[in-house]
């Protein structure tokens, strides 16, 4: 890609370039995923107020929004401390009060002076059957009435961020586009469309002039929802050439250590099981890298069809990685490879931020002089000073869990490494085509024999009495159970539930040795001894926060009780859900909600209680929250959809993928007067980082 045009700098510079943002303030943005100019220009408003100037506050019912030239009357100072601050005006017809609390008189006096004319624009109240407007959003003389907007932009906002320094910091922002960026669309589609030129689009957008204007179906909104998947499908297109034109190296095995640990098994694998294995097994084999993205439901084996891509490695002289998002999952998949390995002369170490001085050098020795097979790790596995005597293989799971960044260093840890990324939350294939079409796509839709189904079911938390005392019954018979909170720590401004708050409640009613805790604020020595306790059985419950999310696997574990349940997502209680049925007994989910369940919160634990089917949750999941949600690509550093909305613009994201792969099979390199302007689309979307990663991970 051609190097950025100086233009476009300033929309790329800190946030604290803007008037009036500084650090504090910069923080607060940054609540929103907002951390330059630019990403303020991708902000759109949500939402709008009609402020149309009107003669009358009459026959406005309280709540409303009025604009109204006023006549300014009495100003009377409060008596008292605490008492507001009241200017007696009049409109075409009737008299009200402007209200003010904690308010200097003198600026009052400079803004309204008394017998002056003024346009003032809020919300109405009643108070003791008297109209007034509470600290009006806008007063201005009669002769600027044009500053006000006839309709005002809404935007989404976060804690310390008030609407009038968002609607500052997006004016200032657009100050600084630059009046003429090359159009990358030719004019037949324009027109065909109705689209203006990119610039007076996005202007436009921040510009309402109604609420048809903030439809998803609006030209301008369309045109840059277009633009945003464009970009998106050129940068995964690049980068699909990209590795087919680089040679990656062939590494087949004899199969000796994939059959004897599939004769180990006691059961056979499943259809979609060997399917995908037999792909990446091809990809292994293949000249060029292998980029595949391996998703699962929750208990569809991913973990085996890891392990034996893992072994065709070892099998051919080299080794493989495997880099889990927490500790106590790596330390999991150690302990499950090494059952699943038994005998066999295969070396399978554990890479931790937990490793002694003495062991971690030990190990960094091992690994360096090919004499572990398999390393297993966090964030630890791609720090500096670790060295791979033959990488020719990463598998990364739970991919959404990682930054772009630390994925692209594991793969540097072997140049020609093949890469296969795990997901254990099912994404639709129609937006995993979207989202991930530089990858290969391995989809396991079916579960091994004997995974019991999970009973699930919805329970006010009214009844949280009645389900201890179940719950003690059933640590009676030597069934044991997970207890998820929302919170570690009781907090006063969330009213939700503290993990070591239920902790402390269980242990008084089923046993002080009965009850273990584990969460992300302990420490990995902790957690680890929690854990087992929970593991050998000897604790009979784990109360845990969403730490246990993925990974952990207890067999003998049949209940799963998930408190405040409303407060997660669809995604994550189909992950805590699955942490059960995995042995011999029945299992059990209980959905602990507080009464008065918003009608979103209703459908998701609803939908919950009726299917078990990953792909099912994953569709509504997406109609719910939203691709960027779903796919976590916040925390993965992938473009997140800020402008497309995948459900109302499935018809454009078919367009643009289809569109992206035309452009491309006429000019792969964007070295043509239009692939010049369309990089300039990239630079815009900002992709380098990503397209970086896609083109070198």
């Amino acid at each position: 890609m051609n190097a950025r045009s100086p233009a476009l700098f300033p929309i790329f510079a800190d946030l604290t370039t803007l008037p009036g943002i500084g650090p504090k303030t910069a923080d607060a943005f940054d609540a929103l995923g907002i951390a330059t100019p630019r990403d303020l220009l991708f902000h759109l408003p949500h939402g709008g107020v009609d402020r149309r100037l009107r003669p009358s506050v009459q026959g406005l019912s309280p709540g409303s929004i009025a604009t109204v030239e006023v006549q300014v009357g009495t100003h009377r100072a409060p008596g008292k401390p605490g008492r507001p601050y009241r200017i007696d005006v009049r409109d075409s017809s009737v008299a009200f009060a402007l209200i003010y609390f904690h308010a200097r008189s003198q600026a009052l006096q400079s803004l309204l002076p008394e017998d002056s004319r003024r346009i003032v624009s809020g919300k109405l109240d009643l108070f003791d059957g008297v109209i007034q407007m509470a600290h009006p959003d806008h007063v201005v003389p009669v002769d600027q009435a044009a500053r006000i907007p006839e309709f005002e932009p809404v935007y989404p906002l976060a804690a310390g961020i008030a609407p009038r320094a968002m609607a500052g910091a997006v004016g200032a922002s657009l100050a600084l586009l630059p009046a003429q960026i090359p159009e990358w669309h030719d004019a037949a589609l324009l027109a065909r469309e109705g689209w203006p030129d990119w610039v007076t689009a996005l202007r436009a957008a921040h510009g309402p002039s109604g609420p048809q204007d903030l439809s998803p179906d609006a030209p301008v909104r369309r045109r840059l929802a277009y633009d945003e998947v464009l970009a998106h499908q050129l940068m995964l297109g690049l980068a699909r050439a990209d590795r087919a034109a680089r040679p990656g190296r062939a590494t087949s095995g004899d199969g000796h250590l994939r059959t004897a640990v599939l004769d180990g098994l006691g059961f056979a694998p499943t259809a979609a099981q060997t399917r995908a294995l037999a792909e990446i097994e091809a990809d292994l084999a293949g000249p060029h890298r292998m980029y595949r993205l391996l998703q699962g439901d929750v208990g569809a084996g991913k973990t085996l069809v890891a392990a034996l891509a893992l072994l065709i490695c070892v099998e051919a002289g080299g080794q493989g990685a495997l880099m889990a998002p927490t500790e106590l999952l790596a330390r999991q998949h150690v302990e499950s490879l090494r059952a699943m390995m038994g005998d066999l002369p295969v070396r399978i170490e554990a890479i931790t931020g937990a490793d002694g001085a003495r062991a971690r050098a030990e190990k960094l020795a091992a690994l360096k002089a090919g004499d572990i097979d398999i390393a297993i790790g966090t964030h630890a596995l791609f720090q500096k000073g670790i060295e791979f005597g033959d990488l020719r293989l990463a598998v990364i799971d739970e991919q959404h869990r990682f930054g772009v960044r630390e994925r692209l260093r594991l793969a540097e840890k072997g140049p020609e490494a093949d890469v296969l990324v795990m997901t254990a939350t099912p994404i639709p294939r129609s937006l995993a085509l979207t989202a991930f079409g530089d990858m290969e796509l391995s989809v396991l839709d079916e579960k091994p024999p004997g995974r019991k189904p999970v009973r699930t079911a919805m329970v006010a938390d009214a009844r949280l009495n009645e389900v201890v005392a179940h719950l003690r019954d059933a640590v009676g018979q030597n069934r044991q159970a997970y207890w998820v909170c929302p919170l570690v720590h009781e907090s006063e401004s969330v009213d939700l539930v503290a993990a070591e708050d239920r902790a402390k409640a269980l242990r008084r009613a089923l046993g002080e040795d009965r009850v273990a805790l584990v969460h992300g604020q302990m420490t990995p020595e902790a957690k680890e001894a929690e854990m087992t306790a929970f593991r050998t059985g000897s604790k009979a419950v784990l109360v845990a926060t969403t730490v246990i999310e993925v990974g952990v696997d207890v067999p003998n574990a049949s209940i799963m009780v998930i408190e405040r349940a409303e407060s997660f997502g669809l995604a994550q209680l189909h992950q805590l859900r699955g942490r059960v049925g995995r042995g011999s007994a029945d299992a059990t989910c209980l959905l602990l909600y507080r009464a008065g369940l918003s009608e979103t919160a209703t459908r998701r634990l609803a939908l919950l209680r009726e299917t078990e089917d990953g792909f099912r949750i994953a569709e509504e999941d997406l109609a719910i929250r939203g691709a960027g949600d779903v796919l976590g690509t916040a925390q993965s550093g992938l473009p997140r959809f800020r402008m497309a909305d995948p459900e109302r613009h499935t018809g454009l994201m078919t367009m643009a993928r289809r569109d992206a792969q035309a452009i491309l099979a006429r000019d792969p390199q964007l070295t043509s007067a239009r692939g010049k302007a369309l990089q300039s689309l990239l630079d815009l979307m900002d992709h380098q980082v990503a397209l970086r990663f896609l083109t070198t991970g």
